[in-house]
């Protein structure tokens, strides 16, 4: 499946959740397919589960600008 595709039924699944739920189960769902779609990669093996931590954790600049 096409990433387009995909996209297309996510913003169709998100539409009628907001359409027929309202505002709080649109919500959900967006937040259900982000997670499901890092499960997904995950389980891929396009994600590792140490980038996580990375992206959590504040940069140090001073060791990002001298490289250490």
């Amino acid at each position: 499946m096409s990433m387009a595709v995909a996209g297309m039924i996510a913003g169709m699944a998100l539409g009628f959740a907001g359409y027929f739920g309202g505002f709080g189960a649109f919500l959900l769902v967006a937040a259900l397919g982000a997670l499901g779609f890092v499960a997904g990669r995950l389980l891929d093996g396009d994600l590792e589960p140490g980038e996580f931590s990375r992206l959590l954790r504040p940069r140090d600049r001073d060791r990002d600008r001298h490289g250490r």
